[in-house]
């Protein structure tokens, strides 16, 4: 093995070298779309172009017309699958693919395949509305994906710009009908999602059949359009088209036309609905004033307001009443408490003591203070005090 400079291979050498490499590979099975078919008058062999649906690069095929026709018609980006060999030309350094088998992928497996994918990105909840972005009401700059001059883009700026003439858009023109479309429209969409201004991607093209529309199922596409931050509208074929970007997308429009409405509003009628909001303003605003008006009329309208001593005049009489109910109030409440008083001093002078005595009674005490209420209580002898009404005496008992 040669590792210097001094002793290089030969390209002679290194191309043996590979082409013995590739001699020892076994058959493959590979699939992809034919995007060449070269048929050379005479020659038994056909060469054609394997392209991959999701990625802008081919191989080189080639097979015997025997082994062509067995699967004819084949037609230029038809999708099969071909059972091959690699091959290394030594002489021109190129490598190429004999076919010793082709299978076409008809529609019904592209469609159970389709089925597939759709099934497990459900379950991936790419699909679900709650991971779904709202567009914006007005957006600074809307981001187009369309093939080159096409129809398809020129709606979507046609009618966006009849609803608001100063929208601006940034346009990626990509291929969308081949099998170049996957890694275009993915590079398109890459660099419009690294736009700030960009607030908005519209992805759209015209109609086709089911293999035309076949890359915009494709799923390193569906997935980086899941992984975007920015708002995506998918704007693929007509109504009837439904492949599965328009599952993943944040909104899907039926036609190209109706994204072009759908991502900016109308400035006709958002003018019209200023319109109407002013003159529910300016009308609500009159009504209130006139309202109010009204109620100042009326306030004025009152006696009140026309004479305003009256107001005066009766507070100063329920005063006045006040005045008087409250004089009247206390004049009976101290009559009440004088004859209250005077019942109660009559009853304290019948029950008083003194009463007693002032009837003729006396009170006979000994010399310590003590009461007689009984003889026995006396001694012969023992010195009394009488207390009279008027008075006191002293005795003496025998």
């Amino acid at each position: 093995m040669s590792d210097s400079a001094e002793t290089p291979f030969s390209v002679r050498a290194i191309s043996e070298r590979i082409g013995a490499i590739v001699d020892s590979l076994s058959e493959v099975w590979i699939e992809g779309e034919l995007s060449e078919i070269n048929v050379r008058p005479g020659s038994p062999t056909i060469f054609m172009r394997l392209r991959d649906t999701s990625a802008d690069m081919s191989i080189s095929v080639r097979c015997f017309k025997n082994v062509f026709d067995s699967v004819a018609p084949l037609e230029q980006n038809a999708r099969v699958v071909i059972r091959s060999k690699p091959t290394w030309w030594t002489k021109n350094g190129s490598l190429s693919f004999n076919i010793s088998e082709i299978r076409q992928v008809g529609i019904g497996e592209l469609m159970a395949r389709l089925e597939a994918l759709k099934n497990l990105l459900a379950s991936e909840g790419l699909f679900d509305l709650d991971r779904k972005r709202p567009l914006p009401f007005l957006p600074n700059v809307v981001g187009l994906i369309c093939g080159r001059n096409s129809d398809a883009g020129k709606d979507v700026i046609e009618n966006a710009k009849r609803r608001w003439p100063s929208v601006q858009f940034e346009i990626r023109e990509v291929a969308v009908a081949n099998a170049a479309a996957v890694s275009e429209v993915s590079a398109a969409l890459a660099e419009l999602e690294a736009d700030p201004k960009v607030d908005v991607i519209i992805i759209t093209r015209g109609g086709g059949s089911f293999e035309d529309l076949l890359p915009f199922s494709d799923e390193s596409l569906l997935r980086l359009v899941a992984e975007c931050t920015t708002p995506i509208v998918s704007a693929i074929g007509h109504e009837k088209d439904s492949p599965l970007l328009d599952l993943v997308a944040d909104w899907r429009a039926s036609t190209p036309t109706d994204a072009g409405k759908r991502v900016v509003p109308d400035m006709a009628e958002e003018l019209f609905n200023i319109s109407n909001l002013q003159d529910r303003a300016n009308r609500f605003i009159k009504n209130r004033i006139e309202l109010e008006i009204s109620k100042i009329k009326g306030l004025m309208e009152r006696q009140v307001m026309r004479e305003p001593g009256t107001i005066i005049s009766t507070r100063l009489e329920l005063i006045t009443n006040l005045t008087a109910r409250s004089y009247r109030s206390m004049l009976g409440s101290l009559a009440i408490a004088g004859e209250e008083l005077s019942s109660l001093r009559t009853q304290v002078r019948t029950l008083s003591p003194q009463a007693t005595l002032d009837r003729g009674y006396s009170v006979v005490q000994k010399s310590d203070g003590a009461i007689v209420r009984k003889a026995s209580d006396v001694k012969s002898g023992e010195k009394l005090a009488l207390r009279l009404a008027q008075g006191e005496i002293k005795a003496i008992t025998e």
